[in-house]
């Protein structure tokens, strides 16, 4: 695998928690999670500018594309930033303490609240839709509690289920092209999860150890569309490359030393892109914060849209 040296995007950050880069509509999409703004980046330039695409309150894990459209109404104080950006349906949202659909002018509206009322308290982390168009999204602790964090799968018609309990920090999910196989991180134990997916369902099978990681946390993965997973490792300043075996092919150093998400353009130029975290640092560097891009010769697949059924929707 060729991977030239790294940019750094200036114009996208500095970030206190970046996260949640997906390539969707020709472009990119991104979080500054702690901080609740959704961005969106039109190309992998290093001049390109970050465009504000909706702002919350709260915090914000992750965003997926939604097809058909799903009509929103406001649910509370949301504040419209930028153009509706590369989804004219809106997003869904892994947000605060549950899963909302944001509209593409700004307008938001839960589908459910699951950690509202939890003993510990509790955000939404990192999310993605599948190939068959739901939408899974993890939660943690605040406190980092250990096994306090659940699994989520959102149904075509709005239905929000817990799927798998006792995490800590999950990360990713990230599927394979046929929606067969999910990569799920629980980042502090250092460890990557392969798990079956039944596709037509959703329902998943027994997990497996797919990887662990002695240095740094995997944090945000994507799979390339020669199947190998690639993870982001928080605290190593570095991106994993992994076969579809588990066996750790290549370690990508980066410029930044809390790297938490990883997406690989699936249009010509053929780029890698990582979010960074400022998170924590007395002294961030020119990189900590920032998206960072490199030229590869991989290739990932566009963000999979979460299809929300008619008459499905929001729950409040």
């Amino acid at each position: 695998m060729t991977t030239g040296p790294w940019s750094v995007l200036e114009n996208a950050g500095p970030w206190e928690l970046g996260e949640g880069l997906r390539a969707t509509g020709g472009g990119f999409v991104a979080v500054d999670l702690l901080a609740g703004r959704l961005y969106r980046l039109g190309s992998a330039a290093p001049d390109a500018p970050a465009v504000p695409v909706a702002s919350v309150p709260f915090p914000l894990g992750a965003a997926a594309p939604v097809e058909p459209a799903a009509p929103v109404e406001p649910a509370g104080p949301v504040e419209p930033a930028g153009p509706p950006g590369a989804a004219p349906s809106g997003w869904i949202v892994a947000a605060e303490t549950g899963v909302a659909l944001l509209g593409g002018d700004g307008t938001l509206r839960w589908l459910a609240r699951p950690e509202d009322g939890a003993p510990t308290a509790m955000r939404m982390n990192d999310g993605v839709a599948d190939p068959g168009g739901r939408f899974w999204a993890g939660s943690m602790a605040y406190d980092g509690t250990h096994g306090a964090g659940s699994l989520y799968r959102v149904d075509h018609d709005g239905t929000v289920r817990a799927v798998m309990d006792g995490l800590t920090t999950p990360n990713g999910p990230a599927f394979t092209a046929d929606g067969r196989t999910m990569y799920l991180a629980d980042s502090p134990h250092g460890v990557i999860y392969r798990i079956p997916v039944d596709p037509a369902s959703g329902e998943l099978g027994d997990r497996e150890v797919f990887a662990r990681v002695a240095a740094g946390s995997p944090d945000g993965m994507t799979v390339d569309t020669g199947g190998c997973l690639w993870s982001a490792i928080w605290g190593a300043a570095a991106v994993h490359r992994y076969a579809p075996s588990g066996d750790l092919i290549e370690v990508l150093p980066v410029p930044a030393r809390q790297p938490t998400s990883v997406c690989l353009s699936p249009w010509p130029p053929s780029r890698v892109l990582v979010t960074t975290a400022a998170y924590g640092l007395g002294a961030p560097g020119r990189a900590d914060g920032h998206v960072l891009v490199a030229e590869t010769s991989a290739r990932g697949r566009p963000a999979d849209p979460f299809r929300l059924a008619q008459g499905g929707g929001a729950r409040d």
